[in-house]
C-alpha cells in the first residue's frame, strides 16, 4: 500500500450541523480536496431507488465506496456526509463528529425546508448521539472526536484544531 503524505479526515453528523461549511473552509485553508458524498452520488447517480417516506433518493453505499476508493488510498481527502458506518475503517486517520443544540439545529433544517418526520428524526438523531455513536462503534475510538458547531466562533475554533492536527500529522508521518 502506498504511503500517504496527507491525512484522510471524516466530517460527519446530523444534516444542518455545519458539516459543509466546515469542510470547504478546511479545504481552502489545507489545500486538502473537500468531497461532499451527496454532491458526489447527484453527480454520478449513485442512488439504488427513492425513499417515499424521506421524500429523498436512496444512496447507493457500494457504488459511493467503490466512486471513492482510489482517491482514499492517494490521502489528502476531506469526506463530508452525515453517514458515516458505511465508509472502510482504513480511510480515515480522525473522525470528528459536528453536534449542535438542538433548538439551533431545528431552526436550521426547517430553513431548509425539513417538515414533518424527516425534521422530527434528525432532530432525535441528534437528541440520542445517533450518528456519535455510529462513529465509535465504525471507528477506533481514539481517532472519534465531537466538535461543537454553534455560534461562528466554534466554526474558527474548529478549523483552528483541524488545521493544527493536520499540521502535526504531516509532521509525524512524512
Amino acid at each position: 500500500m502506498k504511503i500517504m503524505k496527507r491525512p484522510n479526515i471524516l466530517l460527519t453528523g446530523t444534516p444542518g450541523v455545519g458539516k459543509t461549511t466546515l469542510g470547504k473552509e478546511l479545504a481552502q485553508r489545507t489545500g486538502l480536496t473537500y468531497i461532499n458524498v451527496g454532491d458526489l452520488a447527484q453527480e454520478g447517480e449513485l442512488y439504488d431507488g427513492f425513499d417515499d417516506e424521506y421524500q429523498c433518493p436512496v444512496l447507493d453505499e457500494d457504488r459511493v465506496v467503490d466512486e471513492l476508493e482510489d482517491r482514499m488510498n492517494e490521502g489528502g481527502v476531506i469526506v463530508d456526509y452525515h453517514g458515516c458506518d458505511f465508509f472502510p475503517e482504513r480511510w480515515f486517520h480522525i473522525v470528528f463528529v459536528l453536534r449542535t443544540d438542538n433548538s439551533q439545529l431545528y431552526t436550521r433544517l426547517e430553513s431548509r425546508g425539513y417538515s414533518g418526520k424527516k425534521l422530527q428524526d434528525n432532530i432525535q438523531c441528534e437528541i440520542f448521539q445517533t450518528i456519535y455513536e455510529e462513529a465509535m462503534e465504525a471507528y477506533r475510538q481514539e481517532i472519534v472526536h465531537q466538535l461543537p458547531s454553534n455560534k461562528p466562533e466554534d466554526l474558527e475554533n474548529n478549523l483552528e484544531q483541524i488545521v493544527q492536527w493536520i499540521d502535526q500529522w504531516i509532521k509525524d508521518n512524512n
